[in-house]
């Protein structure tokens, strides 16, 4: 199927062209009709499939009625609102907003914390159609009064099941509180939890559930592959692994802000360009070393789950799991940081006696073993067994490793 077989006026059908795109992704033609038809959407896919032009050109279509050029800004009331759980996810659906509607006179902004209020109060006053925030800065405008929400009529909650994790439901039901005129919603979320199911009874109307992959599946473009490694040498490997492949472009996961702060420091200070970003950076720190990773100018940046959330990285080649999350889709989201659109990558994980149980959870999601090798001269401790091989504990072969064992599973 083409874009222009999915209903889309030509005016968007054109500007998707000019980007390069012809044929939809799995999720965008499934959606997209869907979503013009005015229903409701509780929709999962893998991230990277395209969920955002999923929603934002049936969108764009949809209010392209209401576009004008005046000046006024009672002409321009917001139509459309999309939540998102962090403030680089927020970036990342506004510049696509702006690119495939750059042929439709809507407006439209993005808002988000870390950042002065005011300019976003000038923005929201002069009008906008089609506005993208995270939830507790779009409630301290609406405070303000600089947000009138109450001629809403299409609700996206973007990344939803992040937005469960991160404690945002309180702040999300106040908004919707709020959008009196609210004609239709959409659920987009990386996973199928049954937190996420729950929640969409109890906002949805009728939805039409869409699923693209199955859950906890990962890109089959991702080549995973796990290193075992003593705790107290994994910056050591990390450091190796990168010089001697000649990485560049490595986005690596740690579990706190603290450990990566504390990483990327020690990278920095012994060879490797290296920044961290995370919730307490402030907002233009984090942008500017996001775009200094993407330039080259930083060659390994250190993120948190939370930070990560949106990143959107062209051809990433590299994701390193410096330490394995604590909930195994973490792990499915991070490493689809890599392998988007059809692009090859690397998924890296560095793996201590300790995480074995974390790796288990993980390969019971996957359903699948995940491939192992050890790399001379950093051979686990003669007292440490090597990774679990297979999804319950043991069977499988990868890597250059093997089945059997005890401990993580394996054998050297």
């Amino acid at each position: 199927m083409r874009f222009d077989e999915l209903g889309l006026s030509p005016e968007l059908v054109r500007t998707v062209a000019d980007e390069g795109y012809t044929e939809p992704t799995p999720i965008q033609e499934r959606a997209i009709p869907i979503v013009l038809e005015g229903k409701d959407v509780l929709a999962a896919a893998q991230t990277g499939t395209g969920k955002t032009a999923a929603f934002a050109l049936p969108i764009l279509d949809r209010l392209k009625i209401h576009a004008n050029t005046s000046f006024s800004p009672a002409r321009h009331p917001v139509r459309a609102l999309i939540l998102t759980p962090t403030r680089e996810l927020a970036v990342q659906v506004a510049d696509s907003v702006k690119t495939y509607g750059r042929q439709v006179p809507l407006r439209s902004a993005v808002v988000y914390g870390g950042v002065p209020l005011d300019p976003q109060i000038k923005e929201l006053l002069a009008g906008v159609e089609i506005l993208v925030a995270t939830p507790g800065r779009l409630l301290d405008l609406v405070g303000q009064r600089a947000a009138n929400l109450a001629q809403v009529e299409i609700l996206v909650l973007d990344e939803a099941d992040r937005m469960l994790d991160m404690g945002f439901m309180p702040d999300i039901r106040r908004i919707m509180d709020l959008l009196i005129s609210r004609k239709q919603t959409l659920l987009f979320s990386a996973t199928f939890s049954d937190d996420i199911k729950r929640l969409a009874g109890s906002i949805l109307r009728d939805p039409v559930q869409i699923e693209v992959a199955r859950h906890g599946t990962a890109a089959e473009t991702v080549r995973q592959l796990v290193f075992p490694v003593d705790r107290d040498r994994k910056e050591e490997l990390l450091r190796h692994l990168i010089l001697e492949g000649d990485w560049h472009q490595v986005l690596v996961f740690t579990r706190t802000k603290i450990a990566a702060s504390r990483l990327a420091s020690w990278l920095d200070r012994n060879d490797v360009a290296a920044t961290a970003i995370h919730s307490d950076r402030a907002q233009s720190d984090r942008t500017r070393a996001l775009e200094d990773f993407k330039a080259g100018e930083i060659r390994v940046l250190v993120a948190t789950d939370v930070a990560a959330r949106g990143l959107d990285i062209d051809a990433l080649p590299h994701v390193v799991n410096f330490e394995l999350p604590w909930n195994p889709e973490d792990y499915v989201h991070r490493i689809g940081r890599t392998g988007r659109a059809g692009a090859t990558g690397d998924a890296i994980s560095l793996v201590c006696i300790d995480e074995a149980d974390l790796l288990r959870g993980v390969q019971r999601l996957l359903q699948r073993a995940i491939d192992w090798e050890v790399v001379d001269g950093f051979q686990p401790r003669r007292d440490e067994p090597q990774p679990l091989r297979g999804p319950n504990a043991g069977g499988g072969r990868g890597g250059r490793g093997g089945g059997g064992g005890r401990g993580y599973g394996g054998r050297r």
